[in-house]
């Protein structure tokens, strides 16, 4: 195992012939090396003074070495250099990301760095960013000599976000992919008794914070997926406990079952992170259940929520659709037939759901084509219904206008609200597909009306007795005004986003997008090796185009309907769009490896 340490003075002139080796691995000739040789030779006084570090592996050899010079806010990676046997092993993004830390702990804002025209590829894959700059030795004797010129990057060092660190104390947790778990809590008519679609949903568990110790999984995932995640995120040392459940969606009361795992799992001294809260996670984690603490999950008590915090007035940009919670099927039949002769739009609700499952968009059209009001209702789910006003239009702004955001944020264990942020979904007919997030996302028109409700909802949630993640989800009408639809007391897609996001910013500088897209259709039911090899094939081709992808839900690719969940990250919205494009392209031609030749 590679591990980074302080250089020593009396190291400076081996460091030197790592230097020039790993210069002369490009292939320059004897006279371009000679007129390097003076910028690149290191001294003793320069261990220190230029901040150096070495890589050494196992058997105690130095493999590689890197500078951080300069005082904050500005500084420079002065050297990263790999002996030429360990190239390709990781040791060069070992030794950038320990620079990029240590620059974090300095106060560094702005990392500069002149690259060597070889090793740009090396730096994007970083997260790097070139610049149009020229590079300070881009004129030195050695270039003229070499008839090269440096090529000049950037990268802005960042902590981790402070929501992050609140989240989990700033350090590693234990988490638990209870979806299923947490769904089979609600006596829902649109959800799936046995869970199925929830279990594949379980591996977010790899998100729930920046940087796991252990996953805890319901079904068997593949071991190339937890390599190549934890390659994307840089994570090390995680532990994967999968294969825990046949059927019954109650994960915590599985690992109860298993009390060596039990006590591994919560003597570690680190957090025990949920999908979400349940009476078997409190027995688990020895934290007494609140009764009553999930109540907002229900979309008519959200809904009531949001009433009361709008009428004390202070939220100008935010109006409540109507909503009737109806006594029967008839009942609502009723009443759809009415809004639908007064040729207004219904959206219909189970009292739960999950990802949009029990919410059904009916205009007048759509009734007509059903059939009528009685047809319509025949066809959904049973159980009980919520008719709400349809929130018409998107907000008429000169910029982008997004028809679905959302809020997210998360209540501590003292009742403190914490903001993360907005984003922006994709729902397609009421049902949830995806979210973004990352600056600039939400437009200016909706972040001040998104931010300020949303915290006013974490705040009633925490008076509630609500302890964990919560989002509000909205839609804009036809005025630039966001309505409040409902909250879900779990973690969600967007949360994973932004774990991601948080993650990336702090391994690879600040400003990263991060796109979650949960259903990539495949063009083939794709078996454990075919999947990691596609899975690599689509890192390797949005690190050529300037992004970041990692897998996020693996499982269901060779269900019946083959899928994979991803997320894409970059740090522009062309860069994330053509990724994501590509990666749905790429996604549907795996059938085409099947087929005759």
């Amino acid at each position: 195992m590679v591990k980074v340490r302080a250089a020593r003075p009396a190291e400076a002139e081996d460091l030197t012939g790592l230097v020039m080796r790993s210069k002369a691995h490009w292939g320059y000739d004897a006279a371009f090396l000679a007129a390097c040789a003076p910028e690149l030779r290191i001294r003793a006084g320069d261990v220190t003074a230029r901040r150096v570090v070495v890589a050494e592996n196992g058997r105690g050899e130095v493999v590689g070495v890197a500078s951080l010079e300069g005082t904050p806010p500005r500084a420079e990676l002065g050297l990263l250099f790999v002996e030429p046997s360990a190239v390709g092993q990781g040791v060069g993004r070992l030794l950038y990301r320990d620079v990029l830390r240590r620059a974090v702990e300095l106060g560094v804002r702005r990392l500069v760095i002149d690259s060597d025209p070889h090793a740009t590829g090396f730096y994007r894959a970083m997260g790097a960013v070139p610049v149009a700059e020229p590079a300070a030795s881009a004129a030195s004797p050695a270039a003229e000599a070499g008839g090269t010129a440096l090529v000049r990057f950037e990268a802005a060092p960042v902590p981790l976000a402070d929501w992050a660190r609140a989240w989990t104390g700033g350090g590693r947790a234990v988490h638990l992919g209870n979806v299923g778990e947490f769904n089979a809590q609600f006596a829902d008519a649109t959800l799936d008794r046995e869970q199925r679609p929830a279990h594949h949903y379980a591996c977010l568990a790899a998100f729930y914070s920046p940087y796991p110790a252990a996953l805890v999984l319901p079904r068997p995932v593949p071991r190339g997926w937890t390599e190549l995640v934890c390659r994307q995120l840089g994570w090390t040392g995680v532990e994967v406990y999968d294969g825990l459940l046949d059927a019954d969606p109650g994960l915590a009361e599985a690992v109860r079952a298993r009390p060596a795992l039990a006590a591994l799992l919560t003597g570690s001294g680190l957090p025990l992170v949920p999908w979400g809260r349940t009476r078997a996670f409190g027995r688990l984690a020895g934290r007494p259940w609140r009764d009553g603490e999930l109540r907002y999950e229900s979309k008519s008590a959200a809904h009531g929520l949001f009433g009361r915090i709008l009428a004390d007035g202070g939220h100008p940009g935010i109006v409540l659709p109507r909503q009737w919670r109806v006594d029967g099927r008839w009942a609502a039949a009723r009443m759809l037939a009415a809004r639908t002769r007064a040729g207004e739009s219904t959206v219909l609700k189970s009292e739960h759901g999950v990802g949009g499952s029990g919410t059904t968009v009916l205009t007048p059209a759509r009734v007509r084509a059903a059939g009528g009001a009685r047809a319509v209702l025949r066809r959904l789910p049973r159980g009980p219904l919520l008719v709400e006003e349809y929130v018409g239009g998107a907000a008429s702004r000169g910029d982008e206008c997004p028809r679905d955001l959302t809020y997210d944020g998360f209540v501590d264990e003292a009742g403190r609200a914490h903001e993360v942020g907005g984003a922006v979904m994709e729902v397609a007919d009421g049902c949830y597909r995806g979210a973004t997030v990352g600056p600039g996302v939400v437009p200016g028109w909706a972040e001040k009306s998104l931010i300020a409700f949303g915290a006013a909802v974490g705040r009633e949630l925490a008076d509630s007795g609500y302890r964990g993640w919560f989002d509000v989800d909205f839609v804009a009408d036809g005025t630039g005004r966001l309505a409040p639809t409902e909250t879900n007391l779990r973690l969600t897609g967007p949360s994973i986003a932004f774990m991601v996001a948080a993650r990336l910013d702090a391994l690879r500088g600040a400003g990263h997008l991060v796109r979650i897209s949960d259903r990539v259709e495949l063009g083939a039911r794709l078996p454990e090796a075919q999947l990691d090899e596609l899975c690599a094939a689509l890192a390797r081709g949005c690190a050529e185009l300037g992004a970041v992808f990692v897998p996020a839900i693996p499982t269901g690719a060779f269900e019946p309907a083959p899928w994979l969940g991803v997320l894409v990250a970059a740090r522009g919205r062309e860069v994330l769009d053509a990724a994501e494009a590509w990666v749905r392209a790429e996604a549907l031609a795996v059938g085409a490896m099947f087929g005759p030749s």
